[in-house]
């Protein structure tokens, strides 16, 4: 019983946080629930066919990426790397899938205020993709 009567005492702040996250108001979670939706909505549109392609063109890239750099063909690799970072930044899918991003970004502004956010269109140009292989 004393065990019980602990566990409900450390689960009393979790209960209260689910019930209002963030200090939410009721219609700031409706908001943010139906921001969510669209945001999900709009990346189940994004053609599946185009989705798989682009991963097994990623696996291809960083096959040959990892060949190029052990053989020690650093600035090969590099051109490619830099050739293939475009072409994927410029893909329909790509750009309709930031979009998407958009949209659950503004979802959670307020949740995600104080976290940090990796910055996507930081210059790469000084790292050399061998480095992380």
């Amino acid at each position: 019983m004393k065990k019980l009567a602990m566990t409900l005492l450390c689960l009393a702040p979790i209960t209260s946080f689910a019930q209002n996250p963030m200090g939410m108001s009721e219609a700031d979670m409706q908001k943010m629930m139906q921001q969510v939706q669209k945001a999900q909505d709009c990346m189940e549109k994004i053609d599946q066919t185009k989705i798989d392609a682009l991963e097994k063109k990623a696996d291809q890239f960083e096959a040959e990426m990892k060949l190029l750099c052990a053989n020690g063909k650093r600035d090969e690799a590099q051109e490619k790397a830099m050739v293939y970072m475009k072409e994927i930044v410029n893909s329909s899918v790509v750009k309709e899938a930031k979009r998407c991003g958009e949209m659950m970004k503004g979802a959670m502004q307020g949740m995600m205020q104080d976290m940090p956010i990796v910055d996507q269109d930081k210059d790469f140009t000084r790292q050399h993709v061998c480095d992380s292989y």
